[in-house]
């Protein structure tokens, strides 16, 4: 079992089992904890499958001799915030926006750090070694066993009091907000925080059942939130996904706001208050080029990484930079979190309205103007890393003709067996003709099945 760019995934109890579960819990011990307290922090999503998986992952761990504290039911970003505060490892059980019968596992360094390729290669290398037998890394421990204590309470008030306090307590009264917690992992946090800061809240997908989480609900199913926003008419729509690590806005028409208006609304505010370190951010390949030349207007350098928050994550910190993220909805504020954090986000962004009295509809197409971009995937019978290298000649095709008003990304799903296409271009219609001219290429020569495309 392999490392994608977000944990371990697959589908539980074939792909992700209990076996799988105990064996990394007794590797990421023996290679993460050096010097200081052997603990960790594990918390998991609603799935029906992630009890059986975060006991399983608590079990190896224990037995490595590591203090596990037992989070339950807990946001990606939550555990990685006990983790920093308790200088602990951190590790979670979910598939984020997943089906409900996928499930996987993401590790966190000590102090809620996410791994680096070389440590994830290092983990699998020695899960490797461990399926043979005991590896010496962890034949030594004999009977030193770890204790399991529970923290979710305590946990969940510190981390909802640090998310108000980033905002410095300011409120929000009066403003309309409709939250889709996804049926997740943070369906019982958003009333209580958006209680705290003095919105008005509406609250949907908050009843997991153990098979609902993003289903038709959640940040890959905006249109639920954009309806109840309409219907309401409410300033804001907010959507969550599984674990709470990322988001997708709508204003108060249920228009989307993706994560690169996210980002360009709270860079510039940043900049004017002097928060924004080196004037710079990190986005991915994955930016929109309309957000590339709305950074340049507002004099904000943009640094580029490949698709992943932890890629971001690892700019960040070698810059010392103090935002960045995804057009999917992952934003880091790195000053108050080690990893993307949907709830903060949404605090983030909700407080640059606030204090501009202006609506997100009009902050959101100030901030920056998308080019028109469309997204084909293509599914494939394997993941194919090179892709771009195997279908180069095409890309250059298509890239000559669109010049320099437009920009082509070829790469796989880093989680599913996919190829991801995308186009920009001066208009829908030649981005359209573009990606399908390329998925054409793609399904014809390593796909299965029809591409779905997301125009955006």
């Amino acid at each position: 079992m392999k490392f994608g760019t977000d944990g371990l995934r697959g589908r539980a109890n074939v792909d992700i089992t209990p076996e799988l579960a105990v064996a990394l819990g007794r590797s990421a011990a023996a290679v993460l904890i050096g010097e200081g307290p052997a603990r960790v922090v594990i918390g998991g999503d609603t799935r029906a499958s992630t009890p059986m998986l975060a006991a399983a992952l608590a079990a190896g761990f224990s037995a490595s001799g590591v203090e596990v504290i037992d989070l339950g039911v807990a946001p990606t970003p939550m555990v990685a915030d006990v983790a920093r505060r308790r200088n602990a490892l951190g590790a979670v059980v979910s598939a984020s926006h997943n089906p409900f019968h996928d499930n996987g596992i993401k590790l966190f360094a000590r102090g809620g750090a996410k791994l680096r390729d070389e440590v994830e290669r290092t983990i699998e290398a020695h899960l490797e070694m461990s399926a043979a037998g005991p590896s010496p890394a962890t034949a030594h421990i004999g009977v030193d066993v770890g204790g399991v204590a529970s923290a979710h309470a305590s946990a969940r008030d510190e981390y909802l009091d640090h998310l108000h306090s980033v905002i410095e307590r300011r409120t929000m009264p009066g403003m309309r907000i409709v939250v889709d917690a996804a049926n997740g992992a943070a369906a019982e946090l958003v009333a209580p925080l958006f209680a705290a800061v003095g919105a008005d809240v509406t609250v949907l997908a908050a009843a997991p059942d153990g098979r609902n989480i993003n289903d038709r609900c959640g940040a890959t199913h905006p249109a639920l939130v954009a309806d109840a926003v309409r219907a309401r008419g409410a300033d804001v729509g907010i959507a969550l996904d599984g674990d709470a690590d990322r988001l997708i806005a709508v204003d108060h028409t249920g228009t989307v706001v993706d994560g690169d208006h996210i980002i360009a609304i709270c860079a510039r505010d940043m900049r004017e208050r002097g928060h924004l370190a080196g004037d710079t951010v990190v986005v991915t390949v994955m930016s929109n080029l309309g957000f590339r030349l709305a950074m340049a207007d507002a004099d904000i350098d943009v640094v580029e990484t490949p698709v992943g928050d932890r890629y971001v994550l690892e700019a960040i910190a070698e810059g010392a930079y103090s935002l960045g993220g995804e057009q999917s909805g992952h934003v880091v504020f790195a000053d108050h979190a080690t990893t993307g954090d949907g709830l903060l986000t949404a605090l983030m962004m909700l407080d640059v309205v606030q204090r501009s009295g202006r609506s997100l509809a009009e902050m959101a197409a100030s901030a920056m103007t998308a080019l028109p971009q469309v997204l084909v995937n293509v599914e494939v019978a394997e993941r194919l890393p090179d892709v771009a290298d195997l279908v180069a000649e095409e890309i250059a095709t298509v890239e000559a003709r669109l010049g320099e008003r437009g920009r082509v990304l070829v790469r796989a799903s880093g989680t599913e067996p996919l190829v991801r296409i995308m186009v920009e271009a001066p208009t829908d219609e030649v981005a359209t003709a573009a990606a399908s001219e390329l998925a054409e290429v793609a399904r014809r020569r390593f796909g299965r099945t029809d591409p779905s495309v997301d125009d955006r």
